[in-house]
């Protein structure tokens, strides 16, 4: 994912967890909120200690950083999301992953097709 597409500070990820709206999808939580600039969608990934190890985190992770990739054209400008990945990423096939991120975006009202 480029640069100009990552939610990196700290205070962006507590910002839209604290003002974004969630949406669940299978074994993905997002939260999305509009930031008002006008900029590329910003994105952001998560995974707890539940997940597993860093090897398991980080594969998540990785996982759901190329599942949403494909839709980035989809999410409005000004957008940051956070996606939060369940211990069940890392096992599930990958296209239920794509589907379950994008039920996530869609019920969280981060994605315009």
């Amino acid at each position: 994912m480029d640069r100009r597409h990552r939610l990196t500070p700290s205070r962006a990820f507590g910002r839209v967890f604290a003002e974004g709206r969630r949406g669940q999808s299978g074994s993905v939580v997002a939260v999305a909120r509009p930031s008002g600039e006008q900029r590329a969608p910003r994105v952001g990934v998560a995974a707890s200690k539940r997940v597993g190890s860093a090897v398991r985190r980080n594969r998540a992770k990785r996982r759901l950083r190329e599942a949403v990739r494909a839709r980035l054209a989809c999410i409005p400008a000004g957008t940051d999301v956070v996606l939060i990945a369940s211990p069940a990423v890392v096992s599930a096939p990958f296209d239920a992953v794509r589907a379950d991120v994008v039920g996530a975006l869609e019920r969280a009202g981060a994605i315009a097709c």
